[in-house]
């Protein structure tokens, strides 16, 4: 049987035997008739509160947060959209579009003209936030549980806030969208430390699909609620990474509904653990840095037996990627486990921490087989990763090691679709 893989721009096909797989996807849904049509009703109709042209006045300043281009917003769609009803309240030059980019490098202006078109590009700043830079931070206060908070100056001092993203299930977060676009979206590092520090990943509540109760959604919701939103637009893509549903209006109501929406497209349930998951990272552009591809290692993880074997397919053309410390902490220590140990015996955090500490837990309790483009077997293998470069064969010898009966899961969608066991958590 011929599987088609989330694979970079082009997608990856691998072939499974159909009597030991199971292949488990997000519920497909059709992009909504009329996708602007969607985000205008999503504007003018809220889910709660007032339409967003009700919210603003003439001569105020706009700043409108948006997902930096590791992720597929559709930016192309949903700022104009937002600039549309902006239009004949605010002045263009009053306004500024920031990359939420958190701890990730800034977007060249090439990249920006792909992510929003030169029209946009030309049109109003778009400037992208920088978490180390004090010159574009503010103090805001402490929040949540005792984080302290600088965001982006030129977001706090905004007459008008929005936020604009798009909503799927988060291997620590619970779910993307919503607040995180203004922490740790606009945020300083040293907030997105403390929110992402070894206490708060290492919660076992700190999970796919969880939000109350989850310690890093809860202070990121805290945060947001605290230094306030004027608007907030969210979107659920399909597998084509178009527009199915459009939600608007107050935060809290806002991300909950699109929520709710994402919770029954992407958590799916299986009756058992399987020997071998095979995962994407989704495809361009989540896929483009191993970084990024713990995330569908993670999708994987929720599903493997206890020493079984994970196959993650993710192109990786960013590499590790070169800039930050997550190279040079994965090398750090001899083993997962050590590396693991290391970090959770910390009481200071470092950049990348989080996300090392939840690949070694995976590393520690699973063999995990890489399939990239960019990255050689002895780039991975430093950080203590195989690489295959026949996923079929990798399966099949697998199943093979793992005795009669072996079963093989596969996730074309990786973290688009999150598998959990059948009478756990939905």
């Amino acid at each position: 049987m011929k599987v088609r893989l989330a694979y970079g721009r082009s997608g990856l096909d691998i072939d499974v035997d159909p009597h030991t797989a199971t292949v488990v996807e997000p519920v497909h849904h059709t992009a909504a008739p009329d996708q602007r049509a969607a985000l205008r009703a999503a504007l003018r109709t809220p889910v709660a509160g007032p339409p967003l042209r009700e919210r603003v006045r003439p001569g105020q300043t706009v700043a409108i947060s948006a997902c930096d281009g590791t992720r597929p917003q559709p930016r192309r769609l949903m700022i104009p959209a937002v600039l549309d009803e902006l239009d004949g309240i605010v002045r263009p030059e009053d306004v500024v579009v920031l990359v939420a980019t958190g701890t990730h490098r800034g977007n060249t202006d090439t990249e920006l003209r792909a992510m929003f078109g030169d029209d946009v590009v030309d049109t109003v700043r778009i400037v992208n936030h920088d978490a180390r830079d004090a010159g574009q931070l503010t103090w805001m206060g402490t929040y949540g549980n005792r984080v302290p908070v600088w965001l982006n100056r030129e977001w706090a001092e905004a007459d008008v806030r929005i936020t604009t993203g798009f909503v799927e299930p988060h291997f620590f977060a619970g779910f993307s969208g919503g607040p995180k676009l203004v922490a740790p979206g606009l945020a300083a590092l040293e907030t997105v430390l403390v929110l992402h520090d070894a206490a708060r990943i290492g919660d076992p509540r700190a999970t796919w699909g969880v939000l109350h109760g989850n310690p890093v959604h809860d202070d990121v919701r805290a945060i947001a609620e605290a230094t306030g939103v004027t608007f907030a637009l969210d979107v659920v893509l399909n597998r084509d990474k178009d527009i199915v549903a459009a939600f608007g209006g107050d935060l809290p109501a806002m991300h909950a509904a699109a929520t709710a929406t994402a919770r029954r497209t992407a958590m799916r349930p299986v009756k058992a653990p399987f020997d071998v998951v095979v995962t994407t990272n989704s495809g361009f552009p989540l896929d483009q840095n191993l970084y990024q591809a713990v995330k569908g290692m993670s999708a994987a993880y929720q599903v493997v037996r206890p020493g079984g074997t994970i196959v993650c397919a993710a192109e990786c053309r960013d590499g590790f990627p070169d800039h930050g410390s997550y190279r040079e902490v994965l090398a750090s220590a001899a083993s997962p486990q050590a590396l693991f140990d290391a970090i959770t015996a910390r009481t200071e955090t470092v950049p990348d921490q989080w996300q090392v500490q939840i690949q070694a837990r995976i590393q520690s309790g699973s063999r995990v087989v890489m399939h990239t483009g960019f990255l050689s077997d002895a780039d991975l293998a430093s950080a203590h990763l195989e690489q295959t470069h026949d996923i079929s064969a990798t399966v099949a010898d697998a199943l093979a090691a793992a005795g009669p009966g072996a079963r093989v899961c596969v996730l074309p969608e990786g973290p688009q679709t999150i598998p959990y066991l059948d009478g756990g958590r939905p």
